[in-house]
């Protein structure tokens, strides 16, 4: 299926490896030029060139910046030889916060969560979609979690943050955007096999005093599909909902999960 976004210009936030990996390498099958921004120079560097070996890929600018700080977010949306202001898709990705008690979170743990899992995202959805809306066609994805509709008591600053994200999103989808082009939506991942993934079983496992490949299985009989997601999967649902073909698709909450979300909606 042609996408109808060859040419486009994407921003994609947290490129460097696991789920914000997967989203760039599904855009530059598809010949989307792209600026990709992670925090660690290196491992983008790596990223940004295993993007260009992709037959037909697009344009691949890398920027080292934290998009949680309004410097990172204007060296993003300034990269030499990227389209300035004028993209055409956006990925707020963001890690999400530590797991923990929240008798023990200080102000500043909060401020830090809405920062990165709220704050930031909109800001850049600010500076982004009036411009797509003038163009005729935006495409915006934030990735959060599943944990916004099946909240987890030990993840209460995810919980809250991108919660928040997810209200916003739910109002500004639904305003003039939504008659210009422009769409936005929220991917819910469960649990993929990534880097971060991987560490906090690995983590898990230690304190339990378990073998690693019990705590995998585990948790993989916990998902109905019978094993973790892969990035390219999770790339996919994010290249689709960037296509022509979902111009109707908006204001959603897109589980990609395998089937663990135990709801109706």
């Amino acid at each position: 299926m042609d996408l109808g976004i060859t040419g486009k210009w994407a921003l994609i936030c947290g490129a460097s490896k696991g789920l914000g990996f997967g989203c760039a390498q599904a855009m530059a099958a598809e010949g989307v030029n792209q600026v990709i921004v992670a925090r660690t120079a290196g491992a983008l560097e790596q990223a940004a060139a295993q993007l260009r070996a992709i037959p037909g890929a697009g344009q691949v600018i890398a920027v080292a910046a934290d998009v949680t700080t309004a410097e990172g977010r204007a060296a993003a949306l300034a990269a030499p030889g990227g389209p300035g202001r004028a993209f055409d898709i956006l990925l707020n990705n963001a890690g999400g916060p530590p797991p923990g008690d929240y008798r023990d979170w200080q102000d500043a743990d909060w401020l830090a969560a809405l920062g990165a899992n709220m704050l930031s995202p909109i800001a850049l959805i600010r500076d982004l979609a009036d411009g797509m809306a003038g163009r005729g066609f935006g495409r915006i994805v934030n990735v959060t979690s599943v944990t916004v509709k099946a909240p987890i008591a030990n993840l209460g600053l995810s919980n809250g943050a991108r919660s928040g994200l997810t209200g916003f999103v739910a109002g500004i989808a639904r305003g003039p955007l939504a008659r210009q082009g422009v769409t936005i939506n929220n991917l819910l991942p469960g649990a993929f096999a990534t880097d971060r993934l991987i560490a906090t079983i690995a983590n898990e496992a230690e304190g339990k005093g378990l073998a690693m490949p019990d705590l995998v299985e585990r948790r993989q009989d916990g998902i109905p599909a019978g094993r973790l997601g892969t990035p390219e999967e999770f790339g996919a649902v994010f290249a689709f909902l960037c296509s022509r073909q979902a111009a109707y698709i908006n204001g959603q909450n897109i589980l990609c999960d395998g089937g663990a979300y135990p709801g109706t909606h």
